[in-house]
């Protein structure tokens, strides 16, 4: 089985990396399930194309930063829609300010791909397009675990 860890990056400290490498292990060694971490993708392309300084490029060369991210973008939805059983969706208020989560969870309702979604904001502040495309949501990281180990273990 292979995970999607889905949640803010660009507007998020550390771009979201801790907690994605916490889970990451967990589902190794608990559920021997394997993980599509966006964070190491997007490393991997700025390695390779030696782009360290593309967040700049917004200020100062959109156009070269908008086909420099959709690299990312089609990565992304590649990863959702061709090789993910299923997302992990951390929806914290980094999600706000981006857009790449919306889209994942989004395009895995779309192609029936489960999302398990743990929410660190009020129910209120939860929009209801999110919560329809939601298979699951978790108060927490502890309340998923439960559950996966129940499904999967």
């Amino acid at each position: 089985m292979i995970a999607y860890l889905s949640g803010a990056m660009e507007y998020a400290q550390d771009e979201g990396e801790a907690w994605r490498d916490s889970i990451s292990e967990w589902l190794s060694i608990k559920l021997g399930h394997d993980v599509i971490n966006p964070v190491e993708e997007s490393r991997l392309i700025i390695e390779k194309t030696n782009s360290y300084e593309y967040r700049d490029w917004k200020d100062t060369d959109i156009k070269r930063y908008k086909e420099f991210m959709h690299q990312f973008v089609v990565q992304d939805i590649e990863s959702v829609t061709k090789e993910a059983n299923y997302i992990i969706c951390l929806w914290n208020k980094d999600v706000f300010r981006g857009a790449g989560t919306h889209g994942e969870v989004t395009l895995a309702f779309e192609h029936g791909i489960p999302v398990y979604l743990i929410s660190q904001v009020p129910k209120t502040d939860l929009s209801g397009w999110i919560i329809a495309c939601s298979t699951k949501i978790f108060d927490n990281f502890e309340e998923l675990k439960l559950f996966l180990l129940k499904k999967f273990g």
